[in-house]
């Protein structure tokens, strides 16, 4: 049975490069610290619309967008109980993406797989023959944009151009690790639901779930018998219409702090964000290549999560607890069997190439490389 650990005063602050939560500026912090109102108030219809439409204006899409508080995992979740009726295909690469069909199992669906070695991307010549060729009608085909715990990027975009032309069946999108710091044209591409967290390269507090939902994806939930309750696109999007508001009282801080970080990124906007995170990308493959190796499918390393591959053999775990103690700097061993074959490093969110090299310096001083 866990024992009770109590909480201290006296923790030492640590720069975070896991793969989220990341860094939060000081006066997003801030912003959380107002006094408490309504969520029912005529302030919170400002906030809420604000923060939405901000959101739309960001990601430049016309499809509507919902904020809820919780984790990206609710939108597992709903996405599959407002849009499935019987079968999804999932291509799982990954930890998240076998995930995603446990979530569709767990919730009753007949679930097909296309699954790839760790490290492998989800081709999207294996979605198009998935669908030429099943006795089946899938529903809906999920793919993780973004699977952090191999580091590896899907390219959704050809992917969500294949499932287009599918009549009838949804495109939906797990970009929890990448929104915000990886650009997507969602209206373009056929994306039908794509749902990511704050905590990750929106760099917010935890706590918040954004999802994009097309007219299709609404007008799909309208004909089912049954859909998620709390993640309903109808029930969501239908009370945002009449009141402005969330359907049930939101984490009213984080949305605070989360309308002061969006004007960040409106600031900075969405293609230099890209770009931003582009170069810190490039800048963490190239002296990963010098002292180790990717351990992603080459071309489709991620943009905010590098995953590396311990070619020199290191003591992972010591040498992240090394640099966690004498640099007061926290990134990640590899994810689940791949804890002592490779690390990864977060670079998302407020990062900049500056502030990498502070860590890749750090691993070099601590590995002796």
């Amino acid at each position: 049975m866990t024992e009770k650990r109590e909480y201290r005063d006296d923790y030492t602050d640590k720069k975070l490069y896991i793969p989220g939560p990341t860094e939060v500026r000081e006066d997003v912090i801030d912003a959380m610290a107002q006094p408490m109102f309504g969520h029912r108030m005529d302030r919170m219809t400002d906030l809420y619309t604000t923060i939405v439409e901000d959101t739309k204006e960001f990601l430049g899409t016309d499809n509507d967008v919902i904020i809820l508080t919780g984790s990206g995992t609710e939108f597992w979740e709903a996405s599959t109980l407002n849009l499935v009726d019987e079968n999804i295909l999932v291509a799982t690469c990954g930890s998240f993406s076998e995930r995603h069909a446990n979530v569709a199992e767990r919730l009753g669906k007949n679930v097909d797989t296309i699954d790839y070695e760790w490290g492998n991307a989800v081709k999207p010549e294996d979605i198009r023959e998935a669908l030429e060729t099943s006795d089946k009608h899938y529903d809906v085909v999920a793919v993780v944009k973004n699977e952090s715990s191999t580091g590896v990027r899907n390219p959704i975009e050809e992917i969500g151009d294949v499932v287009d032309e599918y009549d009838d069946t949804y495109f939906v999108v797990d970009a929890v690790s990448s929104l915000g710091g990886d650009y997507v044209d969602i209206d373009e591409h056929g994306i039908d639901v794509l749902f990511a967290s704050s905590q990750k390269a929106f760099a917010m507090p935890p706590g918040l779930a954004i999802c994009v939902v097309s007219d299709e994806a609404y007008e799909r939930e309208l004909e089912k018998d049954e859909a998620s309750w709390y993640g309903g696109f109808q029930r969501c999007l239908d009370y945002y219409d009449r009141k402005g508001q969330t359907h049930s009282t939101p984490a009213i801080p984080i949305m605070l702090a989360y309308r002061k970080q969006m004007k960040h990124m409106l600031d900075e906007g969405h293609e230099a964000r890209d770009e931003r995170h582009r170069e810190m990308a490039e800048y963490t493959r190239e002296w990963a290549r010098e002292h180790f190796a990717m351990f992603p499918e080459e071309g489709y390393e991620s943009q905010t999560v590098s995953c590396i591959e311990n070619t020199q053999g290191i003591d992972v775990a010591e040498t992240v607890a090394k640099v966690n103690e004498q640099y007061d700097m926290a990134f990640s061993s590899g994810y689940g069997d791949l804890s002592e074959e490779s690390f990864r490093i977060g670079h998302m969110g407020e990062h900049d190439i500056e502030s990498i090299k502070e860590l890749t310096d750090a691993i070099e001083d601590v590995a002796d490389l």
